[in-house]
């Protein structure tokens, strides 16, 4: 009865997602490397879980 209150799992990663690639490459812009390198890889392990749930459904 109430599952438009529910909050889309999906959705919450994607934007989790969107902003480390974000600061990743505000880190690359500022020569930051290793920060880079770190977020990049946060972000490829979020991507790797929202497929995951996209095949799940």
């Amino acid at each position: 009865m109430f599952g438009f209150l529910r909050q889309d799992p999906q959705k919450k990663l994607r934007k989790e997602y969107n902003a480390k690639l974000e600061a990743a490459m505000t880190a690359q812009r500022n020569g930051d490397i290793r920060t880079y390198s770190m977020l990049s890889q946060e972000a490829d392990a979020l991507w790797r879980e929202l497929e995951a749930m996209e095949k799940a459904d």
